[in-house]
């Protein structure tokens, strides 16, 4: 696909990876509002539980966008089985890290919820989850891998259609395996840990037979050896995917720190952050499809050396991505119970209103959001990642010093805590900002 700077070549790749790349939001979202109607004490463990393992998942899901924007630098100098090889450089490397991911999530978890868990009832249903949703992250590693390699080459469709599967069969488990339908026994919030790693494999199945059958994809692997990786692949993949997967542990660390100082106050303020942090998760799928549509677009064009398209295709993503977050995100904040009530409604709507003055802020932090990932992915996609790493280490600190400050010495106060979201993303907007006008990228080389 010859790459362009119009807002229809934007939307063409973005919006089937606005899916795609949404997987673990699909997963969390799902198990979320089924777990919802189960009982507050599922909801408010699932809510800690889930961050937890986006964490593990946003590790492989980092390696695959360093991957992402090697293969796009490749498709842009049209070197195809360079694209191929760096493929399976990321696929193999994919598989060794979900391989000490497992172990470190089936054997590890008790220690480390055990130092960030005050409540015995979420500990517990944590460890539930944990002990069922570990098997899946072989195929999360790997089907982010797949995902990569169509991002990278402008082939998005195909990820629409699987990601679908994925939700579909992960909604129908979690109704049979949550509550016990069709034979079923009920199991709450482990039903929807083996519910949401049964959908994995199938969607990651789904892709691999379309992969094979795949015949415009041939150019990028023309013989067995285009399989075989050598060493240097490997090398260039780490160079740029570390400090990415560094940015997505450190950004999701501190979210889990914000979780686990609210889990400290109680269930029931856990349950609110939760609902919060649900709906954030629902009206954020836009932002995270646009972001990593620009990884592709940027390191594309500077592979096809139209390093004067990069600022433009970056501003206008960023416009299209904040015009369709508010235009979700205004109607579904000013009137959460009519939006959300056939998805969480049911008898004792008081969670609605007890969460609502947070939810009023969900524009400004949704709104920046928007603008900043965008921008931000930006500059990953010229290669910066190492630069990329150290403002987002630096805002993180602050970040976590204002959730400090607020749940801590101004007596749990929830609203501030999520302004902090507000601040992170202004400060990475305008950090983005300063690097790419430098035109210090233009060095770079992937």
């Amino acid at each position: 696909m010859q790459l362009k700077t119009s807002y229809k070549q934007i939307l063409s790749i973005s919006v089937p990876i606005i899916l795609g790349s949404a997987v673990q939001n699909v997963i969390a979202l799902s198990d979320s509002v089924f777990l919802y109607h189960k009982s507050e004490q599922d909801f408010a463990a699932i809510g800690f539980v889930s961050v937890f393992y986006l964490i593990i998942a946003a590790i492989g899901y980092g390696f695959s966008k360093g991957g992402q924007i090697i293969i796009a630098r490749r498709m842009g100098e049209q070197d195809y089985t360079g694209a191929g090889k760096s493929f399976s450089a990321m696929l193999i490397f994919e598989l060794a890290l979900a391989s000490l991911m497992f172990l470190l999530l089936y054997y590890g978890s008790p220690w480390m919820f055990s130092l960030m868990i005050d409540s015995e009832s979420v500990y517990l249903r944590s460890l539930d989850y944990i002990e069922y949703r570990s098997f899946g992250v072989f195929f999360s590693y790997m089907g982010v891998a797949l995902i990569a390699l169509y991002t990278g080459i402008a082939r998005t469709t195909f990820i629409i259609i699987d990601t679908v599967v994925l939700a579909l069969v992960n909604i129908t488990l979690n109704y049979a395996l949550i509550f016990g339908k069709w034979g079923f026994e009920a199991q709450g919030i482990a039903g929807a840990a083996m519910a949401s790693t049964i959908a994995e494999i199938v969607a990651f199945v789904l892709f691999v037979g379309y992969m094979i059958l795949d015949k415009k994809i041939n150019p990028l692997f023309p013989d067995w050896r285009s399989f075989v990786p050598k060493l240097q692949r490997f090398k260039g993949l780490i160079s740029i995917s570390l400090p990415i997967v560094m940015q997505s542990i450190i950004g999701l660390g501190a979210w889990l720190f914000f979780f686990a100082k609210v889990e400290n106050l109680g269930e029931r303020e856990l349950a609110e952050t939760n609902l919060v942090r649900l709906i954030y998760l629902i009206l954020s799928v836009p932002a995270w499809g646009f972001s990593s549509g620009i990884n592709t677009m940027v390191s594309g064009f500077i592979g096809a050396r139209k390093r004067v398209a990069v600022m433009p295709i970056i501003l206008k993503s960023a416009k299209l991505c904040l015009g369709v977050t508010l235009l979700l995100t205004i109607p579904v904040v000013l009137f959460p119970k009519f939006f959300l009530f056939p998805l969480l409604g049911g008898q004792d709507m008081s969670l609605f209103d007890d969460a609502q003055p947070v939810l009023n802020i969900l524009i400004l932090v949704l709104a920046s959001f928007s603008f900043g990932a965008v921008f931000y992915n930006g500059l990953t996609g010229t290669g910066a990642t190492r630069l990329a790493l150290i403002m987002q280490f630096v805002f993180a600190l602050i970040y976590i010093l204002l959730i400090e400050v607020s749940i801590t010495w101004l007596d749990g106060n929830l609203v501030l805590a999520w302004m902090a979201e507000v601040v992170y993303w202004g400060l990475i907007l305008l950090g983005s900002i300063w690097y790419i006008r430098t035109k210090h990228w233009h060095k770079l080389k992937v």
